[in-house]
């Protein structure tokens, strides 16, 4: 039982209340005076191409302020120059500063969007078909797997400047992924009895009232969904707003809701965002995983690598053993999406490996959960296993992790060394191959002629 808050966690959280920050309101912040101003004009601009949101909690108690604008939760939160491509800030910055009306200034912010690669990885094919409706609030990838996006959780306590689905939150409604209504999914999951695993995502289901997300969870306890084995919820609200489980006014109703699903027998990951070690040392964090574990539900964390927030490898050391102190599994080492913001934050592949082994190499076992680096392409979860050479050839090796076609999986295969690539789609089969073996399947073929086409269907 996730038990009563402890008196210093009562001391410690008194008055605590979300506040967000967007671009109407952040010159509230005091810190934002101490900004210069080219920092300034770069929220302005950056922050109406791409989301930007942030709250009282990560300005106060994450960002260490005599170190903007290099502060790696700054740059998670805040937009920065160096975000949008010189062309696109410029184009932006001089109808803005030449008072063009709104509707022109959208219409270009629009264009330039749909030029930072707003659905990566190909998830239009993920939208599976109940009949003869398109589920648009549902993705299923892989077999076992089906990703479900509540309609009232497409917001986040504050947005990533990374995020790959940042279309989301930008007004773009034709990339935006939402469902409301459960029946469809329940209805699918009826159909589907492969499916083992149900994934609640978003923005952040975190946001939602315990009401509504229990109104999503507790139809799949009946014994009719025996299947689904594990309900997991992906939320970055541990990072940014711990207070989701300590003091909100349904904190306790959440956690009732986490136990009522462990006891049916089912099991509870929440897939915790964790991007550095200082989201992980406040009290308050601290607090609320505890408070989760409690209920039997396991954490299980993951993170991009992403250049200026984590691109060393005893930052990502710092981090796994701090999450498995705490009780947390580490699960993920993800390559930044070709999306949004990439240019920024991406790292070449073959620094990804090295970053990762050499932090894998220095924690103990009970760290090494952790798969990586991973990139979500298309195909499925391809991991790089290392650089090496074979018959005289420099080559990356990798492997699908998961894979739309479970057959591929763990099987090992080969493409070119390229010390610039930064993500799959750029490297190129080895030794004189014209395709990677799995683009030989027919299923495959199927799948890039037939946008709807379902592999395990």
């Amino acid at each position: 039982h996730p038990g009563p808050l402890t008196k210093t966690e009562i001391k410690m959280n008194k008055h605590k209340t979300l506040h967000s920050f967007t671009l109407h309101n952040y010159r509230e912040i005091p810190q934002i005076a101490g900004l210069s101003q080219e920092s300034i004009e770069a929220i302005e601009v950056v922050g109406r191409v791409l989301p930007f949101k942030t709250n009282n909690y990560v300005v106060d108690e994450l960002i260490n302020w005599d170190n903007v604008p290099d502060d790696p939760i700054f740059t998670l939160n805040f937009p920065r120059k160096a975000m949008l491509e010189k062309t696109y800030y410029n184009r932006v910055l001089k109808l803005m500063e030449a008072g063009e009306p709104s509707g022109k200034l959208k219409e270009e912010i629009n264009a330039i969007r749909l030029r930072l690669n707003p659905n990566p990885a190909g998830q239009e094919h993920n939208v599976p078909m109940l009949g003869d409706i398109k589920l648009k609030g549902m993705q299923h990838k892989y077999r076992e797997t089906v990703l479900f996006f509540p309609s009232q959780g497409q917001t986040c306590h504050a947005f990533c400047t990374f995020c790959f689905r940042w279309p989301q939150f930008s007004g773009m409604s034709g990339y935006k992924f939402a469902m409301n209504e459960t029946e469809k999914l329940l209805n699918y999951l009826r159909i589907h009895r492969h499916v083992t695993d149900i994934l609640f995502t978003g923005g952040d289901p975190m946001t939602m009232s315990a009401a509504i997300l229990e109104a999503y969870l507790v139809p799949l306890l009946s014994p009719e969904f025996e299947h689904v084995r594990t309900v997991r919820i992906g939320t970055k609200s541990l990072a940014y707003w711990p207070y989701r489980y300590l003091t909100d006014p349904d904190a306790d109703d959440i956690l009732r809701l986490f136990e009522k699903i462990v006891a049916s027998g089912k099991n509870l990951a929440i897939q915790a965002h964790f991007n550095h070690p200082v989201e992980l040392s406040t009290d308050a964090v601290k607090s609320a995983i505890r408070r989760i574990r409690n209920t039997g539900a396991q954490i299980r964390t993951q993170s991009p690598m992403l250049r200026y927030i984590n691109d060393s490898w005893e930052t990502w050391a710092q981090m796994w053993r701090k999450q498995v102190d705490l009780g947390c599994i580490p699960y993920y080492a993800f390559v930044a999406r070709d999306t949004g913001a990439k240019h920024f934050f991406e790292i070449p592949l073959e620094r990804c490996w090295n970053i990762f082994r050499k932090a894998y190499s220095s924690v103990s076992g009970v760290c090494r959960t952790v798969r990586g680096p991973s990139m979500s392409d298309t195909p499925g979860k391809i991991q790089l296993l290392g650089v090496t050479e074979v018959k005289g050839e420099k080559v990356f090796v990798l492997r699908f992790l998961q894979g739309r076609n479970p057959r591929w999986v763990d099987i090992p295969f080969f493409a070119e060394y390229d010390p610039k690539a930064t993500w799959f789609n750029q490297l190129k089969p080895a030794f004189g191959e014209k395709e990677f073996f799995f683009e030989k399947d027919k299923e495959y073929v199927g799948l890039n002629k037939d946008s709807s086409f379902q592999l395990f269907e």
